[in-house]
C-alpha cells in the first residue's frame, strides 16, 4: 500500500505536464473473495492442523472493504491509475486476526469515453500483504482488565490485477463506478484456498481537467 501512496501524487504532476489530460480521485467500498485454504492452527501449540479437538480452522476471505485509488488519462481512450483496497477491521483467522491489502499500477484503455459514461479497462501488477496479529488479555483481580494486541507477522506476494468498470456522471465532475476486478496471486493458497481473488466494488470519486 505504501507503494501506491508514493505513486500516486505522481498523477498530479503527470496531469500538469499533458494539457488535455484528466486526472480522477476515487474511494472505493466493496468485498474481495477467496475460499477457506482447508486447514488450521492448533490453539494450544500455534501450529498448522487439519484436524483435532484444539483445530481452529482458518476463515474463507471476505468481509468489507475499502478502497483508495487515482487515474489520470493521458489521451481520451488510454491512461494509468494506481488503487489499493483493504480490510479497515480485522477478521479472525483461527487463533489469530488477519488484514487483507491488495495494492496495483494499471494500464487503462477506455473504449467507451462519453460525456456521462466510460468504461474502463485495466491491467496491471502490483502486490497482496497479509497481516497477522494476536490479541491477549490479561486482568489484575477482577477491577483492571487489558487488551494487547501484538504483530505476528506478515506474508507478501506478488499479484497480477484486472477489472473491468462502467464510470457514470451524476455531476460534470462526480462520478460512481462500479467495477468487478480479478487478483491473481501467485502462492495465495498459503494462506487461502485459491490464487484467484475476484472483488466487487463501487467507487466513488472526482474528474478534473479536459474531459
Amino acid at each position: 500500500m505504501n507503494r501506491i501512496c508514493r505513486f500516486l501524487p505522481l498523477l498530479f504532476c503527470v496531469s500538469f505536464a499533458y494539457g488535455q489530460s484528466s486526472l480522477d480521485v476515487n474511494l472505493g467500498f466493496g468485498t474481495v473473495h477467496d475460499k477457506a485454504a482447508g486447514g488450521g492452527i492448533d490453539a494450544s501449540t500455534g501450529s498448522t492442523c487439519i484436524t483435532g479437538a484444539n483445530c481452529l480452522q482458518t476463515p474463507s476471505l471476505g468481509g468489507f472493504f475499502m478502497g483508495f485509488g487515482g487515474t489520470i488519462m493521458l489521451s481520451k481512450h488510454f491512461g494509468v491509475s494506481g488503487e489499493a483496497t483493504l480490510q479497515p477491521k480485522k477478521q479472525d483467522y483461527a487463533i489469530l486476526q488477519s488484514r487483507q491489502i491488495f495494492y496495483d499500477v494499471n494500464g487503462v484503455f477506455a473504449p467507451v469515453n462519453q460525456k456521462k459514461v466510460i468504461v474502463r479497462l485495466e491491467g496491471g501488477l502490483g502486490g497482496a500483504t497479509s497481516s497477522y496479529s494476536i490479541t491477549q488479555n490479561s486482568c489484575v483481580g477482577n477491577a483492571v482488565c487489558q487488551s494487547q494486541s501484538q504483530s505476528y507477522g506478515s506474508a507478501k506476494h506478488f499479484q497480477v490485477h484486472t477489472g473491468l468498470g462502467v464510470q457514470l456522471y451524476v455531476t460534470e465532475h462526480i462520478f460512481i463506478r462500479p467495477q468487478v476486478d480479478l487478483h491473481y496471486v501467485p502462492n495465495f493458497t498459503n494462506q487461502f484456498g485459491s490464487t484467484m481473488a475476484p472483488s466487487a466494488m463501487v467507487w466513488i470519486g472526482y474528474s478534473m481537467g479536459d474531459r
